[in-house]
């Protein structure tokens, strides 16, 4: 009897996730962007932008004429995205710079030499990010998840605030994803040395 239960009850489950499946990933999906506004003449620069969301925007912003920045950790597997990006639309402007956002040295670097070549900044796009890491600390010694997802943005943001008020109209978007809601902040261990568990960290 039990076994039949059981059998029953997965086949209810699977017949429902086929029901649903479709409804499900246009969920998780998040929305789409049906905005045809052109961004001729204005400068956009991207974090993670070598991969997944980040790509995807650089392509859609670069086809709507806007000079796209790509910050990237990894330099090659930027200018990989970038030339994919330049394939798929000749007249892209698409550039890469390095930038790592789990070294307060490397922000602070890239933030001075972006200050000196790039006179205008219409939309930072804070993408990158790190997920389900083993526990490990940044160069700085955060732990990686705050460092770079938080911390990393954060001095970024700071030290580009002043080109993107001199900028204006101006953008700031953070990127973000449903799994905040399975975690919360640990005030009194933020960089989790007490314990770690790299899901809800």
């Amino acid at each position: 009897m039990f076994l039949l239960l059981l059998i029953a009850g997965l086949g209810l489950v699977t017949l429902l996730l086929l029901l649903f499946a479709p409804h499900i990933r246009t969920y998780a999906a998040g929305g789409v962007c049906k905005s045809t506004a052109r961004l001729d003449g204005k400068t956009v620069l991207i974090t993670g932008a070598n991969t997944g969301i980040g790509k995807e925007t650089a392509l859609d912003l670069a086809k709507r004429g806007a000079r796209v920045i790509m910050a990237c950790r990894d330099v090659e597997k930027g200018e990989e995205a970038a030339a994919s990006i330049r394939a798929a639309h000749a007249e892209a402007q698409v550039e890469v710079r390095e930038l790592d956002l789990a070294d307060t040295c490397s922000i602070q670097a890239f933030a001075q030499k972006f200050l000196r070549e790039v006179n205008q900044l219409h939309v930072l796009i804070s993408n990158a990010g790190v997920m389900l890491c083993p526990y490990t600390k940044t160069i700085d010694g955060f732990e990686m998840h705050m460092g770079v997802n938080h911390l990393g943005h954060f001095l970024l943001t700071y030290l580009l605030i002043g080109l993107l008020k001199r900028s204006a109209p101006a953008r700031i978007v953070v990127v973000s994803s449903l799994a905040h809601n399975f975690g919360w902040i640990r005030f009194h261990d933020l960089h989790s040395q007490g314990s770690y568990n790299s899901g809800l960290a």
